[in-house]
C-alpha cells in the first residue's frame, strides 16, 4: 500500500522533529541523517506498511538506528 504523497511528507516533518529532540541534535543534522535511514528507506517504498506506524515508534526506530551507527564508528 502506498501513502498519499502530501501526507508522507508532513508524516516525515513530523518524525523528524521528533527524532532531533530524542537524540538532541539540530533539525539539519536530523533531517540529513533521516534521508539516508533504513528507516526512510522503509517508509518511503512502503515496506510493511511502515508508514502507518506512530511518529514516536518511527522516532524512536531512528534513534536506534542513529546510535547504531554512532556505535560502528
Amino acid at each position: 500500500m502506498t501513502a498519499n504523497p502530501i501526507l508522507l511528507q508532513k508524516k516525515y516533518a513530523r518524525v523528524i522533529c521528533r527524532f532531533a529532540e530524542k537524540v538532541s541534535i539540530s533539525l539539519d543534522d536530523a533531517l540529513a541523517f533521516f534521508y539516508r535511514s533504513d528507516v526512510y528507506t522503509l517508509v518511503s517504498e512502503g515496506v510493511s506498511d511502515m508508514h502507518c506506524m506512530s511518529d514516536e515508534y518511527l522516532a524512536e526506530d531512528l534513534e536506534i538506528e542513529y546510535r547504531d551507527k554512532a556505535r560502528s564508528l
